[in-house]
């Protein structure tokens, strides 16, 4: 007769927290080590952006080294700051709405204050770019806000359809756009506004873009209230959160960078969607730990796009959003066929 075999030794919480069985301290990776090699590498773009173009800014002897603070420094703050914005934006409007594919370029947002923009020109052509900015960020609220109007009322069965659903809102918002910049001739000024560059950016126009740095430290204060609304209004009611302030909060905070950044850049397509996609498959879905991720990859994304639009076809430039458009629909693709496997699967 086979004698029992003996049984497993068991570990106790004193034995799985023994010096015998933690992994050794000197195999560990430094807790900050990841973002800091992050920002080492956000530090190397930036300086490549710097040195990245047509003027050289290293010639003393000539004019090159002035285009340094007119236009590179200001390029480069704007790439900082927009890429940054428009991802924590686009982080904001998923959180919100709790669906993967919906960022400001998705649910019309953009569209809406490019209109305001447009019709700011027409009605007012002698303002200055703060009363263009304000319109503009008064159309993407009103525009955002019927979206969710609408999201409230009808019930989706499927969530690829949502960003369809916005899309289809911004076509209908741009056409309209579309057909009163014919009727005043406003086409060619239209196009440039879509058409988000970074080539005009210089001292005296890019500053408006600091408010987008102030969003974003309104949203790291009130991560914690966005990651409660996001898991459904009946969930953040149940814990004491007003679920209706914290959407209008969110929405604002999302108008006022679309907003600003249309103004000032023009559209940047799928930079909201990709960047916060992209973070949440490498590390989760925690939003406070994640935000410093989506500033950061924000930034890459658009500095990476922008130096290629440079260098592509030296010494003319291609716009940004052209580049974003193209990586971004491969992303957004990408998505919906990964969305698609994991519903059969």
């Amino acid at each position: 007769m086979a004698s029992p075999a003996a049984p497993a030794p068991r570990i106790t919480n004193v034995d799985a927290s023994s010096p015998s069985r933690r992994i050794p301290q000197k195999h560990r990776l430094p807790k900050f080590l990841p973002i800091m090699l992050g920002i080492v590498f956000t530090i190397a773009l930036v300086v490549l952006s710097l040195f990245v173009g047509v003027a050289d800014i290293t010639d003393t002897a000539g004019r090159g080294h002035e285009f340094l603070w007119i236009t590179r420094v200001p390029r480069t703050v704007a790439l900082v700051l927009s890429g940054a914005s428009m991802a924590i934006a686009g982080l904001i409007m998923q959180l919100l709405t709790q669906n993967r594919f919906v960022e400001p370029t998705t649910v019309g947002t953009t569209e809406w204050a490019g209109l305001g923009l447009l019709l700011t020109y027409i009605f007012m052509p002698t303002s200055g770019i703060f009363t263009k900015m304000v319109i503009a960020i008064v159309f993407a609220f009103a525009g955002t806000m019927v979206f969710f109007a609408f999201l409230s009322r009808v019930k989706l069965r499927s969530s690829l359809i949502v960003p369809i659903v916005g899309l289809m809102i911004g076509a209908v918002v741009g056409a309209l756009s579309t057909f009163l910049a014919i009727r005043y001739n406003l086409l060619q000024t239209l196009g440039s506004w879509f058409a988000g560059r970074f080539t005009g950016i210089e001292v005296g126009r890019y500053e408006p873009l600091w408010i987008a740095l102030l969003v974003c430290a309104f949203v790291v204060i009130f991560a914690d209230r966005f990651t409660v609304a996001g898991l459904g209004k009946e969930v953040a009611t149940n814990v004491g959160l007003n679920y209706e302030a914290v959407v209008l909060l969110g929405v604002a905070l999302v108008s006022i960078v679309t907003g600003v950044v249309t103004v000032v850049v023009g559209a940047l397509p799928f930079l909201g969607l990709v960047v916060p996609n992209l973070v949440s498959l490498v590390r989760g879905d925690n939003l406070r730990t994640n935000i410093p991720w989506v500033f950061l990859a924000g930034i890459w994304l658009v500095t990476i796009c922008d130096l290629i639009g440079r260098t592509i076809i030296m010494p003319f430039e291609i716009p940004v959003s052209l580049v974003l458009g193209a990586v971004g629909a491969v992303v957004f693709i990408g998505l919906l066929l990964r969305t698609r496997r994991t519903s059969a699967s």
